[in-house]
């Protein structure tokens, strides 16, 4: 694979819901989620609207979209495939244990069914069994991966048990980076993802974030190592969830796809740089970020070689 595709894949996952709602049992340590309103039933047209306009962006874009559908009231988080499994060159899948009860039932095997017959899938290491044991590591929203130096970032929280961490570290051959991480009220950041995206030249972060100086300058160094161009975001960008962005491999080039609400806290300055490596792709989901998820948390992206078509 090349430089770009490593940290940049040009295939997702993405479910469509047909019954969004904001989890009332996430909000307890999601401070970024808000009322979606009371008329349920818009709420729920508008979600599924979103989606269908996302996923047509990526793939106007030239990004293959696997779309699926969720037509069950039980998983209110189903639109944010990304926090129970990833998938990682050489064909190896994760698949994760979760905080919250209702999110477990977001795990499907058809979507792992349609992984092993498009690409090629050589293990999958299941740690869901873990919930039993109250250890929680959900996915790509707990860590951010650099794919090119081998990291896993991951801010301490209730879903990222660093036990768990270091078991994935070692399987998947990452250097675990694990930080503490607050919001401009001082209260714990529940995702890694909110509060950083790492691309292949570039990587946004919020090391305000990072009460604890020594290690704000650990985790900055640490990025740097890898020759990028550093984006430090502020408090208030993160709480438009400037942070929560993935670099994807278009038919053109690198994009980077983020919310519109997201590159409308972007400085100037900082828009230019980000251009110097990616063009922006902004997707307007204003009802999805009631949930406290944004265009990261909505994208599973895809680090695996597509099978032959004769193979598939």
């Amino acid at each position: 694979m090349s430089r770009s595709s490593i940290q940049a894949p040009s295939s997702v996952v993405m479910i469509r819901p047909h019954h969004f709602t904001p989890n009332t049992l996430t909000a307890r340590d999601n401070h970024f989620q808000t009322s979606g309103g009371a008329d349920t039933a818009r709420v729920a047209r508008t979600a599924l609207d979103e989606v269908t306009r996302a996923a047509e962006s990526l793939r106007n874009a030239g990004v293959r979209v696997h779309l699926f559908e969720d037509e069950g009231t039980s998983t209110p988080d189903s639109v944010f495939p990304n926090n129970w499994f990833s998938t990682h060159s050489g064909g190896h899948v994760a698949i994760y244990p979760m905080y919250a009860p209702n999110r477990r039932a977001e795990r499907r095997q058809d979507v792992l069914e349609m992984l092993k017959h498009t690409y090629r899938v050589q293990d999958i290491i299941d740690y869901s069994g873990l919930e039993q044991d109250d250890l929680f590591l959900e996915g790509t929203g707990a860590m951010v991966i650099d794919h090119l130096e081998r990291v896993a970032y991951a801010a301490r929280s209730k879903r990222t048990s660093e036990i768990l961490l270091e078991r994935f570290c070692t399987h998947f051959n990452y250097e675990p980076v694990v930080f503490d991480a607050v919001d401009a009220h001082s209260q714990p950041i529940y995702h890694t993802n909110v509060l950083m995206c790492i691309g292949t030249d570039f990587a946004m972060v919020g090391l305000s974030a990072l009460p604890d100086a020594a290690r704000r300058r650990d985790v900055a160094e640490r990025l740097r190592r890898g020759e990028r161009d550093i984006v430090d975001l502020t408090h208030a960008q993160i709480s438009n969830f400037a942070g929560n962005a993935i670099e994807l491999q278009g038919r053109d080039g690198q994009i980077l796809a983020l919310s519109s609400r997201a590159l409308q806290s972007l400085e100037p300055a900082q828009i230019k740089t980000l251009e110097r490596h990616v063009s922006l792709l902004p997707i307007d989901i204003p009802t999805i970020e009631h949930a406290g998820g944004s265009v990261r948390c909505m994208i599973a992206g895809l680090h695996l070689s597509a099978r032959s078509p004769q193979n598939a």
